[in-house]
């Protein structure tokens, strides 16, 4: 079978919002694109409201059992937080009669706080106001919460114990789980009675010595400095915090011994996988380093690419004898950043993926493009620094989204690849005017030149379409921000599809 069965009704060719060639998607596969390439903020081309309208019109023209193992696949294996309480709350509105919700909300609550976001989405798409805005709460919901109470401990809730709309103590009334011990029905009454307490966390602890009196400002920053030394020290900094404030901890001045337990938390394979962090995340964190003024940043720089590299140990990757090409899209539609706060950008997305394979295969061709297609030479084993080695050229290309030119570039020189791996938000076009496109450019060199060639289309953005019918001539379009996007690649490669990669879950 190929990556999507054949979508055989007319009229499929439609226009992206570049206005070049694009193919509709049957729902199932645009469901999949639109919500694991979805962090529900403003983009280029869509904003967070209709991206978030697309996904509960799709919701409802596919089974309910796929949305369901959707919301699962997302959370567990895109490692995404707020896209899975959108399709289990919004699949609750119209699927009722079994334990299909219970089950899903069990499986996507991995946090104390996704208990009241998850309730805070069900108000908000239910439009209830009021005191008794989440009275008469769906009972498969409310059951599957339930389950999810008996997940966390007292420092759990107590870290996401927070003054929001939807509270622990709102969440405990309404759902009544029920204890499984007495310890935990100890716990659920300190939630009840709001004696939860207070949680040993990296914020609290710096919010307290912030709010200390000091007689100069180096005896302050004395105190930040022991103050950092002991949260490490503690064992309690996350990885995920460790990584957010390693420029916060070298400002600190902490001791070298110091930078050396963060290091080999960091690069501590163990920590690395179970920290399940995005790949992009550690690039933000290198980039930091690379232009702080540190003698301890080139070291920690070091201690994330082990990081990047352990987390990338599963991709199978290419051999010597399999040829494969990463093409990066660099161009001004890429430029949307994936979240309101963040300072990462699609491209930059788009770059590390690429990397990441480049890293696990021999064979490589790798470059980026816009107005134009330039190959670039990289070492196997640097993947951060890679990435933003092609960061720093992008403006080389041009910004336009003429993909049609990494293939083009092959069918003139009659060079035979075995891959072809397109990282982008699938809005090609030409900017020349003349009529190019990457079909005609594939047509063409599966036709006169390689065959057995394959094009994998890498979708960073989830706008609905395809530059290519997929499913026909070798033509595979994957979708995501995680690296176990290559598990979809290995899957495809061994005859399988993407469908029957979510229906594992």
């Amino acid at each position: 079978m190929k990556f999507n069965v054949l979508n055989r009704k007319k009229n499929q060719v439609t226009r992206n919002h570049q206005g070049g060639l694009a193919y509709k998607m049957a729902p199932k596969m645009e469901l999949y694109t639109a919500v694991v390439t979805a962090s529900l903020s403003n983009k280029i081309y869509e904003t967070d409201k209709e991206r978030l309208k697309r996904i509960i019109q799709l919701i409802k023209k596919v089974d309910h059992y796929f949305v369901a193992q959707l919301a699962i696949y997302t959370r567990e294996a895109m490692y995404l937080r707020s896209i899975p309480i959108v399709l289990v709350v919004e699949l609750s509105k119209i699927h009722n009669g079994d334990s299909l919700i219970k089950n899903t909300v069990a499986r996507v609550v991995k946090r104390a706080d996704e208990i009241t976001e998850l309730l805070a989405y069900y108000q908000l798409s239910n439009q209830r106001t009021g005191e008794k805005k989440l009275n008469k709460l769906s009972k498969q919901i409310q059951k599957g919460l339930s389950i999810a109470f008996n997940n966390f401990d007292e420092y759990q809730f107590a870290k996401y114990n927070r003054n929001t709309a939807v509270t622990l103590k709102d969440a405990l009334f309404l759902t009544h789980p029920k204890a499984n011990s007495d310890a935990q029905q100890l716990l659920f009454n300190k939630i009840a009675k709001d004696t939860l307490e207070v949680p040993y966390t990296w914020e609290v602890e710096l919010s307290k010595v912030g709010q200390l009196s000091f007689r100069s400002p180096e005896k302050k920053a004395k105190a930040f400095t022991r103050k950092w030394e002991e949260l490490i020290d503690s064992k309690r900094l996350g990885y995920m915090a460790t990584m957010r404030n390693l420029r916060n901890i070298l400002q600190a001045n902490v001791s070298g011994q110091h930078i050396k337990k963060i290091g080999a938390l960091l690069s501590d394979p163990t920590q690395v996988r179970k920290s399940k962090q995005l790949p992009f995340r550690f690039l933000a964190a290198y980039r930091e380093l690379e232009i702080f003024q540190s003698s301890y940043a080139s070291y920690l720089m070091d201690c994330l690419e082990k990081a990047v590299q352990v987390s990338v140990e599963n991709i199978k990757g290419f051999g010597i004898d399999t040829k494969v090409v990463l093409a990066a899209d660099v161009s001004g539609s890429m430029y949307s950043p994936v979240s309101a706060k963040s300072k990462i950008r699609c491209f930059d997305i788009g770059l590390v993926l690429s990397m990441l394979m480049r890293s696990k295969s021999d064979n490589v061709i790798t470059g980026i493009f816009g107005d134009t297609w330039k190959t670039v030479n990289l070492p196997k084993n640097n993947i951060l620094g890679n990435a933003l080695a092609l960061n720093r050229i992008e403006g080389s290309v041009g910004y336009s989204t003429n993909g049609f030119r990494v293939i083009q570039d092959f069918n003139k020189r009659r060079e035979v690849v075995d891959k072809i791996m397109i990282f982008t938000d699938v809005q090609l076009w030409d900017s020349t005017h003349v009529g190019n496109s990457l079909k005609n450019e594939w047509d063409k060199y599966k036709s006169n030149v390689a065959p057995k060639a394959k094009l994998y289309i890498f979708d960073l953005q989830g706008h609905g379409h395809s530059p290519i019918k997929i499913a026909q001539r070798d033509v595979f379009q994957i979708a995501g921000w995680s690296d176990k996007i290559f598990n979809v690649l290995d899957a495809i490669e061994r005859g399988k599809t993407v469908l029957r990669v979510i229906k594992t879950y």
